[in-house]
């Protein structure tokens, strides 16, 4: 009876290989980093510029890719200002980091990380529960400033904490949410409504 072990099932033939397939993987994915950065960049076809709250945002069907994207519209600057690139980008970036300041991800989802307790965010500028396009901007601002107030709980009995936000951090906040509503998610997320003002 021969008792050798098979090569294919020998320790140093399964050791050898985890380390191949480890290393082997390790380079596809510095690849696919590599190709992702630039798709995934402020400024990149999917993901626009700052300076894009300048502009009127919509969300579309697109037959072709058979989902959801964003349309960048005609001039509609935010509060009623137009901004630099330079500027726009400050703002978002102020919006941006008083949304993980405040720790808005424990309760909200944004770009599909967080939690689902409270709505998603990704599309929150286009969010029908804003009544009307033009009086979006002064609702949110409420809504930001004093959440207890100006509840949107829709029956759930969920509200939001009031977070003590001022008037000029929750137009940052704003721009922010404006801003991430432009970006191209692949259609997430998914059976979303727009605002019905949007859509003219």
């Amino acid at each position: 009876m021969n008792n050798e072990t098979p090569w294919w099932s020998s320790e140093s033939f399964w050791k050898k290989t985890a380390i191949w397939v480890t290393a082997f993987m390790f380079v596809v994915l510095i690849i696919l980093t590599l190709d992702s950065i630039p798709k995934i960049s402020v400024g990149s076809e999917r993901v626009p510029s700052y300076s894009v709250i300048n502009k009127r945002i919509g969300y579309e069907f697109n037959d072709a890719r058979n989902m959801q994207v964003p349309v960048i519209g005609a001039e509609a600057p935010l509060f009623g200002k137009v901004v630099s690139e330079e500027e726009a980008e400050a703002l978002v970036t102020f919006g941006k980091k008083i949304t993980q300041g405040r720790n808005c991800m424990s309760c909200h989802t944004l770009l599909g990380n967080g939690s689902y307790f409270a709505p998603d965010l990704t599309k929150a500028w286009l969010d029908p529960g804003w009544g009307s396009e033009a009086d979006r901007e002064e609702l949110m601002i409420a809504f930001l400033m004093d959440p207890q107030a100006n509840a949107r709980s829709f029956g759930s009995g969920r509200t939001m904490p009031n977070l003590h936000l001022s008037k000029e951090e929750s137009k940052a906040v704003i721009a922010f949410l404006k801003w991430m509503s432009s970006i191209d998610t692949n259609g997430f997320p998914y059976n979303f409504t727009v605002i019905e003002q949007e859509t003219k």
